[in-house]
């Protein structure tokens, strides 16, 4: 499905109605944007309310996503290929 959109003077587009129920988006729809090879992706997000959650689950899912020594400097550097 391709679409042309207007960008208002605030910046803001409309997705066509057919195109949010064919992606089953409803107005509360949280999709995150990026800038991808000079083009604009909208993928739909997954929000987590963390409230539900205990302060000492969540710092272990903080634990376990720090970077290993030298993780870092290979995964921006595997990013720096694929980008070109």
């Amino acid at each position: 499905m391709k679409e042309t959109l207007i960008v208002s003077e605030r910046g803001q587009i409309t997705l066509p109605a057919a195109m949010r129920k064919a992606l089953g988006l409803d107005t509360s729809a949280v999709l995150i944007a990026e800038a991808i090879g000079g083009k604009i992706v909208l993928t739909p997000a997954v929000v987590v309310e963390t409230e539900i959650y205990s302060d000492a689950q969540i710092g272990e899912w903080d634990r376990a996503d720090t970077f290993k020594e030298g993780e870092r400097a290979k995964l921006l550097a595997n990013l720096k290929k694929r980008r070109g």
